[in-house]
């Protein structure tokens, strides 16, 4: 695949969490934070330092640089453990989450295309990696099994295809998802729901 047809890692996690996140962030390259996108880069810090420590038989490589062509995307990694075992080097890959496990897949499908990337990367089979939670202070272990590999390469279509074409989804507003999101003001999803109203919602922007 083409490089500049990689999409950002990032972008399977916007798109299971919300279709119209994906494209504000990744086509229209919209951004503001919240409490909770500055709780989660404030979790990042230090896995945001590339590099590379050992400790005893394990070596842990920080903000690696990871791409798989096979769904094309391409990001970083915030960490991965490095084992070694049969004279060859096996990752398990750990993302940092703020808050506690959710009830949709997104980071899972996320942390899965880490596995899918690191098998190409490195020949060998990546079968799980774990997500850590700053609420719980615990990881949890992901299994990368034929249901969620296939759940990471239905997404990774839909997300590319979605931000090649520069495609913006209409708003589909649901109150605990959208209280949540950053871009909340931005999309407007309550005042842009409904086709109908797009219109006089951006006159009344304009006059303001």
């Amino acid at each position: 695949m083409d490089e500049a047809d990689l999409i950002p890692l990032s972008a399977l996690q916007h798109m299971l969490y919300c279709p119209r996140q994906c494209a504000l962030i990744h086509v229209e390259q919209v951004w503001s934070e919240n409490r909770f996108t500055a709780e989660g880069r404030i979790l990042h810090d230090k896995a945001d330092q590339p590099g590379v420590s050992r400790r005893r038989v394990v070596r842990t490589a920080t903000a690696m640089p990871i791409r798989s062509t096979a769904l094309g995307v391409s990001g970083v990694a915030d960490v991965v453990e490095l084992y070694e075992r049969d004279r060859r080097i096996h990752p398990f890959p750990v993302e940092y989450k703020r808050g506690s496990p959710k009830a949709h897949r997104a980071d899972e499908a996320q942390l899965c295309a880490q596995g899918i990337a690191l098998e190409e990367m490195f020949g060998v089979e990546v079968p799980e990696g774990a997500l850590f939670y700053g609420e719980t202070r615990r990881r949890v272990a992901v299994v990368f099994d034929a249901d969620l590999r296939r759940l990471t390469e239905q997404v990774a279509a839909s997300a590319r295809d979605m931000i090649l074409a520069a495609e913006v989804p209409h708003a589909a507003y649901e109150a605990k998802r959208c209280r949540a999101c950053s871009l909340l003001e931005m999309c407007a999803p309550r005042e842009t729901a409904d086709g109908g109203k797009v219109a006089r919602w951006i006159e009344r922007m304009i006059g303001e």
